[in-house]
């Protein structure tokens, strides 16, 4: 058997050459490396999108209202039809009402040291959508204070803008939560004052708000009309930038914050590139499998009248098959393992690089990536285990 082996190994090693070898698995090793890579992007991708660690708590918030047109004014309520369209919407989490208050109402400040008075307005909506974890967002007739929260952009208004053209103290923001401010309303009950305070400060929603119950309790008491209908509604989304929900606000001529939606536009050529990415990856795996698959055919048709020979001395074409997919099939495994090791040492490198931009992903390759390892594996076994057999036995 070992002289056997040691016959074929020299009829095969004249007839292949080791210049076609080396280009056929140069070739082969370039193609599995960039498919293996464009499956482990995609994962990233995806994690990137769709992973608690990179989802931005103020982004997947949006506030959606009508667009302001020429045709939508004094009509800018939004029917039950569009907001149970929009509650059935896929990529859409969670949908909560935006209450306004349909009563006039002022704020003012108690010390004489900050001088402040001007009419409001506020809004409420579910606490499931506020973005202020361990405040207590409640409140009853025997609550000591109005609970309030008002957005980030009103306290940099006041200390940039406001505070200096009306010479009154720039304010931080524990300094604004312990002011106690008096909050009046007015409507067809007459009026009523109360205690306000400040208990935190939102990017996510642009108005002032407060508890549901306060605003149930001011609307049935002092609201000029029973209109119970909204404007604004907020939506969590797992993705703020994708397409499919930019489309659906356009064709329903809905709006919201264009800064949290503008990669919509960028994602679709993110998408068209790992698209493309790995369609490359497969046709370039596909072209070098078939080049290796010739090599293998031009070897055993240069080495056939040898073969022939050793067939009539007794040699079995299964024992010629065997020895063939022991000679090549070891290289498969080589080229796939040190593809696949060069992918963990990649993704090694992307995840400290992007870890210093506070964006998160896995440390090791994912299971899809070696999972596809393997199928590489097994495929091209399969292919080669029946080019060798269908060559040898003709």
């Amino acid at each position: 058997m070992n002289q056997l082996n040691t016959i074929l190994g020299k009829i095969i090693r004249d007839s292949s050459g080791k210049t076609k070898l080396i280009t056929a698995i140069i070739g082969l090793f370039v193609a599995i490396l960039l498919l293996l890579i464009s499956v482990q992007l995609q994962v990233n991708y995806n994690q990137l999108l769709n992973s608690k660690s990179n989802r931005d708590s103020i982004a997947n918030f949006l506030v959606i209202n009508k667009e302001m047109t020429d045709a939508t004014l004094g009509n800018t309520q939004l029917g039950d039809s569009i907001i149970k369209r929009i509650k059935a919407q896929p990529f859409i989490d969670a949908v909560g009402l935006l209450t306004p208050s349909r009563y006039k109402a002022s704020i003012e400040s108690n010390s004489e040291r900050f001088p402040f008075y001007t009419d409001i307005s506020f809004e409420s909506v579910p606490a499931d959508f506020i973005d202020l974890n361990g405040t207590n967002w409640t409140w009853n007739e025997q609550s000591p204070y109005v609970p309030i929260i008002i957005p980030s952009m009103f306290l940099d208004f006041y200390n940039f803008q406001f505070s200096l053209s009306q010479n009154l103290p720039q304010l931080t923001p524990a300094v604004v939560k312990m002011i106690l401010f008096k909050v009046t309303i007015y409507g067809k009950n007459g009026s009523r004052s109360f205690n306000g305070k400040i208990v935190g400060f939102s990017d996510r929603i642009s108005s002032m708000i407060i508890p549901n119950e306060f605003m149930n309790w001011g609307n049935n008491l002092y609201a000029s009309d029973s209109n119970q209908s909204v404007s604004r509604l907020v939506i969590r989304t797992k993705d703020p930038g994708n397409p499919i929900l930019t489309q659906f606000l356009h064709e329903n001529q809905l709006t919201t914050d264009s800064d949290k939606t503008r990669f919509s536009k960028y994602r679709k050529v993110v998408d068209a590139v790992v698209r493309i990415a790995g369609f490359t990856g497969i046709v370039l795996f596909l072209f070098a499998l078939l080049v290796f698959t010739l090599f293998i055919q031009i070897t055993i048709a240069n080495s056939k009248i040898e073969i022939k020979r050793l067939i009539r001395l007794g040699t079995s074409p299964k024992q010629l098959s065997r020895f063939l997919m022991r000679k090549f099939f070891p290289i498969y495994c080589w080229l796939i393992f040190g593809a696949l090791l060069l992918v963990m040492i990649l993704q090694f490198l992307l995840k400290t690089s992007l870890t210093k931009q506070s964006i998160f992903i896995d440390f090791f390759i994912s299971p899809i990536t070696a999972f596809a390892a393997l199928f590489l594996l097994v495929l091209i076994w399969w292919v080669n285990h029946r080019t060798i057999k269908k060559h040898i036995y003709q």
